[in-house]
C-alpha cells in the first residue's frame, strides 16, 4: 500500500556541520589546502579607516573570486547567488548556513577602489608565483610568451572615429571613469604609446580598449593579457595587460622579464 508522505512538524533546532556536506574530493577542498591568504589583511590595513562600521572582510572577498573564476561564473551578481546557495563554496568562503552574502556592488566599489589602491591582485599574484618557486616548480631557465585577447565590454555603435575624438580636448574632472584612466596611460608603452598608428575607432566607454581584427573575423575592442610562463610546468610567473597591437605586446615581455628579474631574481637561458 502507498503510504502517505507524513508532514511532521519543524524542529525547533538543528545539528548541522557543513564539513560533512563537502565531499572530500570536491575541488574547493584541493584548492583550499593550498591558499594562503594570510597576509591579506596586513598588506590592505592602510587603505582602511580605524573608525567606523566594519568592513566586508576583504579574504572573504577573494575567497568568492576565486570560486568564480574556478568554476567559470564571470557574473558578480551570479556568483554571490552561487555562494548563498551552495553548501560547497560556503564551506570555502568560511560561511556558515545563516551568515549573509554581501551584495555584488561590493566587488566593483572594492576593486575600482582599495583592491586597485593598494595593487591587491598583483600582491596575490607575486605571493602564488613565490609559493610556487619555493616548491620547485619554477626553474626560472626556460620562459616563453603568449597574449590571450580579452574582448571589451564596449561596442562599435558607441564608438567614434579618432581624428573626431580628441582626447586633449576632454576635461578630465568632467570625463567618466573610463575616460580619466584613459588619459592617465597615454603615455604608457602598454596603451597610448605603444604605437604612433591611431586606432580605426576608439570607444566612448573604454577608450584604452583596442579596435582589432586580430581573429581573422569580425573586428572588435579588446585588451592582451600577456602571459610570462615557466615552460617546465606551465606555470605563470607574471603577467601584463595591454593593447591588442604587436608592439605592446612586444615590449610587455621586456617589462615582465625585468619585473620577475627584480622580484625573483630570474634571468632565463632563454
Amino acid at each position: 500500500m502507498m503510504g502517505p508522505r507524513q508532514e511532521a512538524q519543524a524542529a525547533l533546532f538543528y545539528e548541522f556541520s557543513l564539513e560533512d556536506y563537502v565531499p572530500q574530493d570536491h575541488l574547493v577542498r584541493s584548492i583550499d589546502r593550498f591558499v594562503d591568504l594570510s597576509g591579506i589583511r596586513r598588506h590592505l590595513a592602510p587603505f582602511y579607516s580605524h573608525t567606523g562600521r566594519p568592513s566586508i572582510d576583504p579574504e572573504f572577498l577573494i575567497r568568492m573570486l576565486l570560486v568564480g573564476y574556478c568554476f567559470g561564473i564571470r557574473s558578480e551578481r551570479r556568483l554571490c547567488e552561487e555562494v548563498h546557495l551552495n553548501l560547497a563554496y560556503r564551506w570555502f568562503c568560511r560561511l556558515d548556513l545563516t551568515d549573509p552574502v554581501p551584495d555584488h556592488s561590493s566587488f566593483s566599489k572594492n576593486r575600482h577602489g582599495r583592491f586597485r589602491e593598494s595593487d591587491l591582485l598583483r600582491h596575490l599574484f607575486e605571493t602564488v608565483a613565490a609559493r610556487c618557486i619555493e616548491e620547485g616548480l619554477v626553474s626560472g631557465q626556460r620562459l616563453a610568451v603568449d597574449a590571450s585577447l580579452i574582448e571589451a565590454d564596449a561596442n562599435k555603435q558607441n564608438s567614434t572615429p579618432k581624428e573626431d575624438w580628441d582626447a586633449q580636448s576632454i576635461d578630465p574632472a568632467d570625463a567618466p571613469r573610463a575616460v580619466r584612466e584613459y588619459l592617465e596611460v597615454l603615455d604608457h608603452e602598454a596603451f597610448g604609446a605603444a604605437s604612433e598608428v591611431e586606432p580605426k575607432f576608439t570607444s566612448h566607454s573604454d577608450p584604452a580598449s583596442q579596435w582589432t581584427a586580430a581573429r581573422k573575423g569580425p573586428a572588435f575592442f579588446s585588451y592582451s593579457d600577456n602571459y610570462l610562463i615557466d615552460t617546465d610546468h606551465g606555470v605563470i610567473v607574471d603577467v601584463e595587460g595591454t593593447r591588442s597591437i604587436r608592439q605592446a605586446e612586444v615590449g610587455s615581455t621586456r617589462t615582465m622579464l625585468n619585473r620577475v628579474e627584480d622580484k625573483f631574481d630570474i634571468v632565463p637561458e632563454w
